[in-house]
């Protein structure tokens, strides 16, 4: 079992919330998250409750503040819990048009640039074979983070991207 642990304020000081499941909505609990602990399992937090707006993964670790997550801000609302499916290799199809279309490239490893590595300024639509992965907004894994599944159009990944997505990598 996993569970995470934020705190108001940063290095773990204030008052805290700990989350063993899911959690939809927890912003009336505490309205600032400036830390957290992930114990045993990798998170997704969400700026707004309902699991919306900006996410977040976090793997097993610390985080002193909320830029060591890449947080833009200290709002986190809601969590979700990571369930791994198979433990199978990790492989994802990319796509340059909607609906699986265009030209296919697969990535079975970590990719800092997609366009340095399949020379594709944008990726429309992708099918996870293994895995679970994230893409960024921007290359060397920054900016903001969508949870990718096997999805047919860019605008139906967890947190829909309005930019090109540039760099992805193992969950």
């Amino acid at each position: 079992m996993g569970r995470l642990i934020f705190y108001k304020d940063k290095n773990y000081q204030g008052r805290r919330y700990q989350c063993e499941s899911d959690c939809t909505d927890f912003h009336s609990y505490r309205s600032r998250c400036n830390s957290a602990r992930v114990e045993g399992a990798t998170w997704v937090i969400y700026e707004r409750p309902g699991f919306s707006g900006h996410l977040h993964v976090l793997t097993i670790g610390e985080y002193l503040n909320y830029q060591s997550w890449a947080g833009f801000n200290d709002q986190v609302s809601s969590c979700k819990r990571v369930h791994f499916a198979d433990g199978g290799p990790y492989k994802i199809q990319l796509y340059g048009k909607a609906d699986f279309g265009d030209q296919v490239f697969e990535a079975t490893e970590d990719c800092p640039s997609v366009l340095q590595k399949f020379l594709w300024r944008e990726v429309h639509s992708c099918r996870v074979l293994g895995g679970w992965w994230v893409f960024y907004e921007h290359p060397n894994y920054k900016g903001h983070q969508y949870l990718l599944g096997d999805e047919s159009t860019a605008s139906r990944w967890t947190g829909a991207p309005s930019s090109p997505l540039s760099s992805l990598s193992e969950g």
